[in-house]
């Protein structure tokens, strides 16, 4: 019988992140079964050392060279339909299950509701963590519980939706990062409907692909098509996706930012007090798009997505980013976030008067 994990000791983790940094850990524990990982926890190796689930690497930005601690990669990746409600259907999935291979399979089963969330990185396991969304679309919309590992409570445990704490690019695994491990979610999935074209260049694509009716599967297409034109490959340029959330600001900030600039785009949020604001935007007008400071830079492609374009190391990535956050707050007085988790450093912009000229 195969071990359900293994250890590995002073780990290059150039392979395990999309931003292709030559980081290392100290440890890598490899998970084929969820239910060992009291086992893991347990191990006299383990029990001083910091530790952290790391699934694809697509969403961490490691910013020291040594991650003094142990990371652990849930492996297991099966999916199956766990309940029919005849309209809908609820599935299980594991947290190793790569997410765009887990949207065409459900698309397979004849299930829709994630196509908007077509080729988004990282496994299965993250998109609870970060809600994740895209295209008008967010995946704690069709959340129906969250299986973990609780490290609090040492026991396993399955965290309906109500008790996630979903909020934008927020949810209670991101607020608490290192107290639960994500072993599996469920999705509770519709089976026909309506696909969900809110955002305008959904409709405009797939009229661009000869006006194809917007089924589930050509949504996706559509999705994938204005990814992969808007945003740099990780395989070319090391990147995480976009590094900032969009900054969410009052109603009556909104509306007084709009009568200095003009042009500034300002999006519906949760409650009718709020509203969302583009960081691409904020970026781009602050004149960060294309940026580029050695190997480290803000992509040509898109402002949101910083880019790692051969040797550059977290920490310059980082300061980057702090001095594209410290620029658009000294110009809109907006504070931007970071999505990604910053490994080995807190994220704080660099003082207005260390700014260069971008």
């Amino acid at each position: 019988m195969a071990a359900a994990y293994s250890l590995a000791w002073d780990v290059p983790l150039h392979g395990w992140n999309t931003f292709h940094l030559d980081a290392r850990a100290r440890c890598l524990a490899t998970v084929h079964d969820a239910a060992a990982l009291p086992a893991l926890l347990a191990e006299p190796a383990l029990r001083n050392l910091p530790l952290m689930v790391l699934g694809a690497g697509s969403n961490v930005l490691f910013a020291t060279e040594r991650f003094d601690g142990c990371l652990v990669h849930l492996q297991s990746r099966s999916a199956r339909i766990v309940g029919d409600e005849g309209d809908h259907a609820c599935v299980r999935v594991d947290a190793g299950f790569e997410w765009d291979e887990l949207v065409d399979w459900t698309l397979d089963q004849g299930l829709q509701g994630l196509e908007n969330l077509a080729l988004i990185p990282g496994q299965a396991g993250a998109a609870p963590i970060q809600n994740i969304g895209a295209y008008g679309v967010e995946v704690g919309a069709f959340i129906a519980a969250v299986h973990v590992f609780d490290r609090q409570t040492d026991a396993f445990d399955r965290l309906t939706a109500e008790r996630c704490g979903f909020g934008y690019r927020d949810s209670v695994f991101k607020r608490a990062p290192d107290r639960r491990i994500v072993t599996a979610i469920e999705l509770r999935l519709p089976r026909a409907g309506a696909t969900n074209l809110s955002y305008a260049g959904l409709a405009e694509e797939l009229a661009a692909m000869g006006g194809l009716e917007s089924t589930p599967r050509n949504v996706a297409a559509a999705v994938r098509r204005i990814r992969r034109r808007k945003l740099p490959d990780p395989a070319v340029a090391g990147n995480a996706g976009s590094f900032f959330k969009n900054p969410v600001v009052t109603r009556a900030v909104a509306v007084e930012l709009q009568l200095r600039f003009e042009r500034m785009p300002v999006f519906p949020a949760a409650t009718d007090a709020e509203r969302k604001l583009s960081a691409a935007w904020l970026i781009e007008q602050a004149g960060w798009r294309g940026f580029r400071d050695g190997d480290a830079a803000v992509s040509a492609q898109h402002a949101l997505v910083l880019v790692n374009l051969g040797h550059a190391t977290g920490p310059q990535l980082l300061a980057l980013a702090r001095r594209v956050a410290a620029s658009v707050q000294e110009k809109y007085g907006v504070t931007l976030e970071p999505e990604p988790r910053i490994v080995g450093a807190t994220f704080q912009a660099c003082p207005a008067e260390q700014l260069p000229q971008a």
